[in-house]
């Protein structure tokens, strides 16, 4: 009996693979899916059955394909109308090996959601763990603002899929959710990836709301952010995303061939560390660190893009175009062979993104310097602490916002740590802000030196 954990970086999305004998079942498989191919091979085991706990919308789910080299069957929730697979609803049950897969209707994160039962026949019927895709998580619980016109109904589906179905499974029950900390589907997920029902009824924030009202209330006075991409992510996961029956490939390009490529339209993303981009980069490229490149291609990168790569190391390439496809991107032009060395050997311009110590940042604040601050974190992050005077714009939203910000007067980017401020230094180069520097460390090091910060 084996059942494995595939964690997807970036996107913090966790699906699983279930063997007992020569039989198996994948949940929410990822659209890369040779892991679980591989995963039942070496098992001895066929995949007969994949679940789909909902219609996702942070990444290309990858049943069609599974099931296309597989002959599996794909099941998901029946309040939704699928152009593929079939309906399962509340009481539906189906055996891996001695296993035992129940299914059970959890509405609220969406409408069509299910849960899958864990029961092992072979020691008694009390359920052993439970599948929950986005209905509960470790240390939080799924997010309900997909339906705005329907924001108090939808939150109460969510408590009464909880409370009245979830947590009654008892608290041996070990929790299997569809995501894991970092995932835009929750702010709270613990960094741990293995739990209880009855630790999270204990320790779970948002199970402490135990009255129904008190639960609808605390949902409803959530903030998040919706990528833009997540309406196509919905449609691929309700229509089928296109075939991909092979990893696209990134072919290795010349200086000539990316002067080129980005004459053309194509987009050049700078996948380095803060620190090598802001020493030297290629005009007009978006800086995304290959780390935060799953958290915020979907904001900022449009689909009708050819992508070339400028990677610090060769097999940050492959990395990058593995979590780009998990969230529908196939245009893949290729990447600079040799790196930045390459382009700068070549003979053509580069250009610098000034770093700003802590200490300087806040001499300068003091002096009252004449420069916008500009605050790229979440809402939340911002409201929680942050530096006196700062102008606040959530990096998913600055490249829509960007006539917010007074044009002439320099501009230090200033984030968490100084990563996503180096994304946002990027985007004000490439739309024409000239003076703009990047806080390295940001408010992490703010608060080690002591800057003047305001909280609440």
């Amino acid at each position: 009996m084996l059942l494995k954990m595939i964690k997807s970086e970036g996107i913090a999305h966790l699906s699983y693979i279930l063997v007992d004998g020569a039989e198996a079942a994948v949940i929410d498989p990822r659209r890369d899916y040779d892991v679980y191919v591989e995963l039942a091979e070496a098992e001895g085991a066929r995949i007969r059955h994949i679940f789909e706990t909902h219609r996702n919308e942070d990444y290309v789910i990858g049943s069609l394909d599974l099931a296309r080299r597989t002959g599996a069957t794909i099941h998901h929730g029946q309040a939704m109308d699928f152009a593929y697979g079939e309906p399962v609803t509340d009481g539906d049950s189906f055996e891996i090996g001695s296993l035992q897969l129940c299914v059970l209707e959890t509405p609220g994160h969406t409408l069509e959601s299910i849960s899958l039962v864990i029961v092992d026949r072979s020691t008694g019927e009390t359920p052993v763990g439970v599948f929950t895709g986005d209905a509960l998580f470790v240390g939080d619980v799924g997010r309900t603002d997909f339906f705005p016109d329907r924001a108090r109904e939808v939150a109460g589906m969510l408590y009464d899929s909880i409370f009245e179905k979830i947590l009654p499974l008892g608290d041996q029950a070990i929790l299997y959710p569809a995501h894991g900390a970092g995932s835009v589907c929750g702010d709270n997920m613990a960094s741990r990836e293995f739990s209880t029902l009855g630790h999270e009824r204990l320790h779970n924030p948002a199970l402490q709301h135990t009255e129904r009202d008190d639960f609808i209330e605390y949902k409803l006075a959530e903030h998040h952010n919706q990528p833009a991409y997540f309406r196509r992510m919905e449609e691929y996961n309700k229509k089928g995303a296109p075939p991909m029956p092979v990893l696209p490939v990134a072919p290795p390009l010349s200086p000539d061939d990316v002067e080129a490529a980005r004459d053309a339209g194509a987009l050049l993303v700078d996948l380095r560390s803060p620190e090598a981009i802001a020493g030297a980069s290629i005009p007009g490229s978006l800086a995304i660190p290959l780390d935060m490149l799953s958290a915020y291609a979907g904001y900022l990168i449009d689909y009708d893009y050819d992508l070339v790569f400028i990677p610090e190391e060769i097999t940050d390439v492959s990395i990058a175009v593995r979590h780009l496809i998990r969230m529908g991107y196939d245009r893949f032009a290729g990447y600079l062979k040799g790196g930045l060395h390459a382009w700068e050997v070549s003979g053509r311009a580069y250009e610098q993104i000034p770093a700003v110590h802590a200490g300087d940042l806040d001499a300068r604040l003091k002096q009252h310097e004449e420069f916008i601050l500009l605050d790229v974190r979440k809402a939340v992050e911002f409201k929680t602490q942050r530096v006196s005077g700062a102008q606040h714009i959530f990096l998913g939203e600055l490249q829509d916002r960007l006539d917010e910000i007074e044009k002439g007067k320099p501009i230090i980017t200033f984030c968490g740590s100084g990563v996503r401020a180096i994304i946002a230094a990027s985007i004000l180069k490439r739309h024409g802000f000239e003076h703009v520097e990047n806080s390295l460390g940001s408010m992490e090091a703010c608060e080690k030196i002591g800057c003047s910060l305001e909280k609440g």
